[in-house]
Formats: structure tokens, sequence, C-alpha cells
């Protein structure tokens, strides 16, 4: 099984590393709903607030943004964090967390396909040697991800630029399969497609087969109500991105866009990243 390090002994560990907007929060979001279903086959971590989840997503954006000895020790003492808080049973472990790939193109600056992957990955497996460790990718068609990608960059990291621009600066991305390259290189993983997933209701079904789970418990699975972490129409997306280029103190800039994203409907919609 790719990415799996250790002997038959060892509890598995599955860390899903995201990416950003492939379906992690709707995946993450199934897995909450049918927590109590699941209690019996796995443990599930995902970055609910207040959890150490959160602090592990954020040092490894850190990490990725400027990779240094002390930002690898954060993220290392982070994923310990997590691990500590894992209950003695030997049950499979599933942890989520998009942020675990990095910083996506568009946050910080960084307009590379996820060029810290591999090394966070590296001192994650360092930090969990008494597991079994196995990382999941999912990925998307990029002509859809890389406008997904843009949207949450205005909505979540402060992006001011157009789409346009933003398409101008990523387009010497390489394709998935690079991405997947470097990882092998480095730990080894198992790559699944946003666009296999059967049942946008069902999200991470691929990811629940390759965790062990038979298609008849999946399928007793409680569906989702509708999507997750979906985005917001162009003329809310507009307003944010202009939002962005004013100096707001970070209070007032977040609140701003909270409203935004409940009230997303009463913006009209208009072209993505028109001046």
């Amino acid at each position: 099984m790719a990415g799996v390090e250790k002997g038959q002994g060892a509890r598995r560990l599955i860390v899903h590393l995201g990416v950003q907007k492939t379906g992690s929060t709707a995946i993450q979001r199934h897995l909450r709903r049918n927590a109590d279903a699941l209690a019996g086959h796995l443990v599930i971590r995902t970055p609910e607030e207040g959890s150490p989840m959160r602090p592990l997503g954020r040092a490894a954006i850190g990490y990725s943004l400027a990779p240094d000895a002390d930002r690898a020790q954060a993220l290392r003492l982070a994923f310990r964090a997590v691990l500590d808080t894992l209950p003695g049973k030997g049950l499979p472990v599933l942890v989520s967390h998009e942020n675990l790939a990095g910083a996506m193109p568009g946050n910080g600056g960084e307009t590379r396909l996820y060029p810290a992957l591999p090394q966070i990955a590296a001192l994650l497996m360092a930090e969990a040697q008494d597991f079994a460790v196995d990382f999941v990718v999912y990925t998307r068609n990029q002509k859809a991800w890389r406008p997904s990608v843009w949207a949450q960059a205005v909505r979540t990291d402060g992006y001011r630029r157009s789409l346009v621009e933003f398409e101008a600066e990523t387009a010497d991305l390489p394709g998935w399969g690079d991405l997947i390259r470097r990882l092998g290189a480095q730990v080894g993983v198992t790559r699944f497609k946003l666009e296999d997933e059967m049942h946008p209701t069902r999200p991470g079904r691929q990811l629940l087969r390759h965790v062990g789970l038979a298609d008849a418990l999946i399928d007793t699975l409680e569906p989702l109500d509708g999507p997750a972490n979906s985005r917001l129409n162009g003329g809310a997306t507009e307003f944010l991105r202009r939002l962005n280029g004013l100096s707001l103190n970070p209070n007032a800039h977040g609140k701003v866009v909270d409203l935004v994203a409940r009230t997303g409907h009463l913006f009209t919609a208009q072209a993505e990243g028109t001046s």
C-alpha cells in the first residue's frame, strides 16, 4: 500500500493532506455527521474549533511559507499534540486537514504547486514513527480548481488581484503528477480524484474504502444536506477582492468577510475579477 512505512503490527494512521478546494470540508462534515456510526471502526480527527487540529493546520501553512528549523519543530510539536489525544485502542486513525498541504497558490505570495508538501509529510511521518503512516491526497481538474482557489484566496487570504492576474501568475503550474512524484520520492502517497467521487452528498467514498470500510457500511452513512464551503458568487467575491485593497484592521476586515459570506445572495453577480 502506497505511503505505509511500518510493519504489519503497527497501528494505521491515514493522513488526508487535502489539498484545498478538492472537497476536504465536505468530507470532514460527512465524517463528523456520521461519527457515531464510524466510532467502532475508525478514530477521526478533523479541524474542529478548539481542537489541536487547528494549530496543526496553521503550523503547516507557516512552515510552507518560510521553512526553517524552528517552524519544522513547531509543526512536529503540533502534530504530537494531535497524536497525544488519540485513544489507546488500536482502531485505525484518520487525520484530515486540507492545510497540511501548506499554502495554496494565492496565499502569502505563493504561486507554486505546494513546494513544501513533501517536506511537511516527511516531518509528520518522523513524528508518528510508531504508526504505519499512510498519506492520501485528493486532486481536482485544474481548469475548475484554479478559479476556485482564486476565490478562496480572495475570501480567506486577502488576495487582491483579479482572476485573470491569478491565472497569469499560475500559468506555469505543473500538473498534479508533478506533486505526486515529489511526494512519492519522500514518503509515498495515494491519490484520489474528486471527479471519481460518486455522490456529492456522500463525499469521501474513495477515502473511506482506502481506510478499510466496506461499501455496505459506507452506504448506510447519513448524507449531507447540501454542499459544504460553497464558493461565493461573483459579485460577493469581487466585493471582497476590492475590500482586500483597503487599509482595514484585521478584526474589522474579518467581520466584513463573515458578513459577506452570510449575505452573499444579496450581491449582484458580475464577472469575476473585473475592475
